[in-house]
Parts: C-alpha cells; sequence; structure tokens
C-alpha cells in the first residue's frame, strides 16, 4: 500500500485513529474564522485525489458551517395564521453552501472541489481547493486549464461543482430522474 491509502484509512475513523489530536483541532478550528486560508491540506489524500497541486495558483481553505436548524419560515399569500409554521429546507448541502462562502470570500478564485474534515455538535468543516484562474501556472497545467474557460466563471453558484452536482440530483440517470431535468424550477415551475 502507497503512503496516500493508510492516511485514508485513518480517515474512515478520525475520532478513534488520531484521539487527542481530533479534539485539539476541533477546539482550535472553533476560535477560527468561518472562512480561513490554510498553508496546507489537512487530508492530503483527498485534496490531491480531487486535483489540488502545491504550487502556486492553487489556494486550500477550511470553511465552517453550522449543522441543525436548517428550516426556515417560508410565508405564502402574507404572514396569516393559517401560513405560520409553514417551512422551507435548503436543497441545498453543507458541503455546497461552504464552496459558496469560500467563493464569495475569495472573489478571484473558482472552486475546484471540496471534501469533509471535521464535525461537532454545532459545526462542520469542509476544506475547499480553489484555484487562481489568471496564474500562468494553472493556465499552462493540463489537467486544470479547463477551469481558465470563460463558462467556468462562478461555477459554484451554478451547481457544477461535484457536491452542487450531488445536490442537484445530478449522479443518477433514467428511471427516478424523471423530475430532475433540465432543473427543478422548471418541472416544479
Amino acid at each position: 500500500m502507497g503512503f496516500y491509502k493508510y492516511v485514508a484509512e485513518k480517515w474512515n475513523k478520525p475520532q478513534e485513529a488520531l484521539g487527542e489530536l481530533w479534539k485539539q483541532r476541533l477546539i482550535k478550528w472553533r476560535s477560527e474564522n468561518t472562512v480561513t486560508r490554510i498553508e496546507r491540506p489537512t487530508r492530503i489524500d483527498r485534496a490531491r485525489a480531487l486535483g489540488y497541486k502545491a504550487k502556486s495558483g492553487f489556494v486550500m481553505a477550511r470553511v465552517r458551517v453550522d449543522v441543525g436548524g436548517r428550516k426556515k419560515p417560508s410565508w405564502s399569500g402574507g404572514r396569516k395564521p393559517r401560513s405560520m409554521g409553514r417551512w422551507a429546507t435548503p436543497k441545498k448541502s453543507h458541503q455546497w453552501i461552504a464552496e459558496e462562502r469560500a467563493a464569495k470570500k475569495f472573489v478571484n478564485l473558482e472552486v475546484l472541489n471540496s471534501y469533509w474534515v471535521g464535525r461537532d455538535g454545532k459545526s462542520e468543516w469542509y476544506e475547499i481547493v480553489l484555484v487562481d484562474y489568471s496564474h500562468p501556472a494553472v493556465r499552462s497545467d493540463r489537467d486544470v486549464s479547463w477551469v481558465v474557460d470563460g463558462a467556468n466563471r462562478g461555477r459554484v453558484f451554478r451547481g457544477l461543482t461535484s457536491a452542487g452536482r450531488k445536490s442537484r440530483g445530478m449522479r443518477s440517470v433514467g428511471k427516478g430522474a424523471e423530475k430532475v431535468r433540465p432543473s427543478q424550477n422548471r418541472h416544479y415551475g
């Protein structure tokens, strides 16, 4: 087995594998800002698998998202007593929300992908791989030069990242996915 396979194995059950280090990390992360730029990825195996390279033009950010209580009141036909208590749940995963927050913080960068790094009773953390599409190292890199194309601007806000596509139901095709395409708004609108 290679090094990355051992690292991935440890991340299957991080609380058991990391023990006290896990608790210390979560305590430290709680005191950080919601979106924090980091020097290197915490999970090198996942970052590399999702396109990260340790060279200029690639940026890593850790994002905190609060878990639980995602429902918000949704009124239709005014704020009448019969309308109160109706709730609307966001159709986005925590991961997609984290990617959007990173994209809003780093406006000159494009979100490449993201992965889970931790969770406690109140928050969940994701690390986001961002790319500077104007950087010469990114433009000359065969693996990520597709990001330079203008059609990929703001891809995270259009649900084109992996987490966005999953939330939109684009992982399934055929039977059971009839109401997904061309879009849920178009189908239910």
